[in-house]
Formats: structure tokens, C-alpha cells, sequence
């Protein structure tokens, strides 16, 4: 009988297990990659390898083709151009050798981001030495940053990486190299910063209206009528008092909108977990409320969120609504919601 497609999908998943398991073995004993080192990370002679670019193996072969020539006709100038081209070859490789040594990395800051988005990891590279470091590369989840440092200067780079999943997410594995002068010859090194990024729940992208929470005066004015200043207009809701809706902006074929005044009250908004429909999944829950979370924010209203595991009180700014998405980021984690 003809094998199944489960089996056969299965099969694959636990071959590339299986070598993903190999390549880390691999990478401890040959490269000595284990968990993240303490910074600044400096490149030591034993932790720079260097081996021929594909260039450089054809250089070879055609080297060992004029030298084997030389020797059939017994030219002199070939041996000369075939010494020549191989002393050149040979330099090659020390300048390759030197242009990462003594190299020194130390991770810098990664905001925060979206799922889905692209993290920026910043990596601040100083050059001690006083000569010029061309032609460098940073490699890094697939993405690759090609930059230069001045002599006895340094370079802030910035490595994005997409993001799939909430919660923290490492740097991990991080390939430095060059093939610096010719192209021949490749030096690379493997190092691993201390260096993670937040990821926050992706917002749902059409979310309900906000809930209406414990204050039932949501658009209205907090002090006495007539001392409230003009402050703009925003999207109207259903709790908002007719009194305070752009009638004129409407009649001329607008949207309708609202009124806000510097006095004017947001309410309060009660954000529970316990509220939402019942039919919802862990993730589309966080990825709800991570909407609401930034709808409050540019509404500038006041809420609290409530969790299975905690619950933050009533606030808001920007403070407020960074320490909600960092509880809706780790839910679920055993990580606390450090920065």
C-alpha cells in the first residue's frame, strides 16, 4: 500500500528535526556556539575561519591549469605568472583574516513590535584597530546587512528579522564575514548576543467597537458647560451624545464624527477577558484586545485590563498601554514582562 500523506509530512518534519538537531551539535564543537555570550563580544584568532569562495576555487583550478602547462612547455613566464597569481591568492587570505580580527560586538536596543512585523535589532560593531574594515556582512535569520568601519570607529547595524510568534524572541545565531580584498577567499565567525525583542500580539485588524465599560459618559464633559475648549474632532461612537456629533462636517456629505473638547471626560473602559464571546481562542483574545488596547490610546480614554492570571488597574498613556501589551505578550509564558 502507497504510504499516506500524514506519514510522509510527518516523516519530513522529523528529518529536518533531526537536522536542525545536527547543525546545533555541529555548531557547539566546530564554531563553539552555545547559549548568548556577555558583551562586547571580540573576535579572537581561534573563532575566525576562513575557506575559498567559489571564485576563489575556480581561481585555483586555473592556476593549477597554467602551472601544469608551465611544466608541458616549460615556460618561465608561466611559472612566474603562476607564482605571482598565487602569492597575490595567499595575501588574499591574511588581509580576509585580518579585517575581522579583533573585532568587537555588543547588542544594542530592540523596540518592541507587532507580530508579523520586522524587528530591528541593533548590534553596535567597534573597530579598535587604526585601519579601515571594508566590505563586512552581518547574517542573521536569513537577513543579510552588508556595512564598512572607519578606522578606530564603529557602526550601529540594524538587522531586521520578521516575527511570527508573540513573546520574546532571540537573536540567536548571528554570522559575521567578509571577502575582503578579492573575492576569493571568505572569513567568517559565528557569535550569539544577549539580545531579545518583544513581540506583541498582532491587532485584530476589524475589531468591535470598544466596550462601554464602567462610565457611562463616554464623550461627555467633566466640568461646566461653556469653559471647554475645541480640541478637534475623532470617529463617532455609539455611546456618544448627539449633542457632541459634527451635524455641519455630516450635512456636507462627510463621515460622522465627534466633537472633543479639551474638558472633555473619556471615561473609563473595563477590558475583561471574561467579556469576550465565549467562542474566541486564546490568541484571537489577546490579538482583540491588542486592538482595543490601541484604540483607547488614540482615543486617550482611561482602562484596565483583566486577565485569567492578572489585572492591571485603570489608566492610561502610552506607559499604561506599553505595560498592557507587554501582560498580553508573555500570557501564558513563564517569562516575566521585564524590559
Amino acid at each position: 500500500m502507497p504510504a499516506r500523506p500524514d506519514a510522509s509530512r510527518h516523516h519530513i518534519i522529523a528529518s529536518r528535526r533531526h537536522l536542525v538537531t545536527l547543525r546545533r551539535h555541529l555548531d557547539r564543537w566546530l564554531f563553539r556556539v552555545g547559549p548568548p555570550e556577555p558583551s562586547p563580544i571580540v573576535l579572537g584568532q581561534r573563532r575566525i575561519f576562513v575557506l575559498p569562495t567559489p571564485a576563489g576555487l575556480a581561481f585555483a583550478a586555473a592556476l593549477l591549469v597554467m602551472l601544469i602547462a608551465s611544466i608541458n612547455y616549460n615556460l618561465s613566464l608561466g611559472y612566474a605568472l603562476v607564482f605571482l597569481l598565487g602569492g597575490v591568492s595567499v595575501a588574499s587570505i591574511v588581509h580576509a583574516f585580518r579585517n575581522l580580527l579583533h573585532l568587537s560586538f555588543s547588542p544594542g536596543r530592540a523596540e518592541p513590535v507587532f507580530a508579523g512585523e520586522s524587528a530591528c535589532f541593533h548590534i553596535v560593531v567597534a573597530n579598535h584597530r587604526p585601519a579601515r574594515r571594508p566590505a563586512l556582512r552581518l547574517t542573521a535569520h536569513g537577513a543579510a546587512v552588508p556595512f564598512e568601519i572607519g578606522a578606530g570607529d564603529g557602526a550601529d547595524v540594524t538587522v531586521p528579522v520578521v516575527t511570527a510568534t508573540r513573546g520574546w524572541m532571540t537573536l540567536g545565531r548571528v554570522r559575521i564575514e567578509t571577502t575582503y580584498p578579492l573575492g576569493l577567499i571568505r572569513a567568517w565567525s559565528v557569535l550569539v548576543p544577549d539580545q531579545r525583542c518583544l513581540v506583541y500580539p498582532a491587532p485584530e485588524p476589524t475589531p468591535p467597537p470598544l466596550p462601554e465599560g464602567a462610565s457611562r459618559n463616554l464623550g461627555q464633559r467633566a466640568g461646566a458647560a461653556g469653559d471647554d475648549d475645541f480640541a478637534g474632532l475623532r470617529t463617532h461612537q455609539p455611546a456618544d451624545s448627539p449633542r457632541h456629533v459634527a451635524w455641519k462636517t455630516l450635512a456636507r456629505g462627510g463621515p460622522m464624527l465627534t466633537k472633543q473638547f479639551s474638558g472633555m471626560d473619556g471615561g473609563e473602559i473595563d477590558l475583561d477577558w471574561n467579556d469576550l464571546p465565549a467562542n474566541l481562542g486564546t490568541e484571537a483574545r489577546l490579538s482583540r484586545m491588542t486592538a482595543w488596547i490601541m484604540a483607547a490610546e488614540r482615543r486617550g480614554l482611561a482602562f484596565s485590563l483583566t486577565l485569567p492570571d492578572t489585572r492591571i488597574a485603570t489608566g492610561r498613556g502610552p506607559q499604561h498601554s506599553t505595560s498592557c501589551l507587554q501582560r498580553l505578550a508573555l500570557f501564558g509564558t513563564d517569562v516575566a514582562a521585564d524590559a
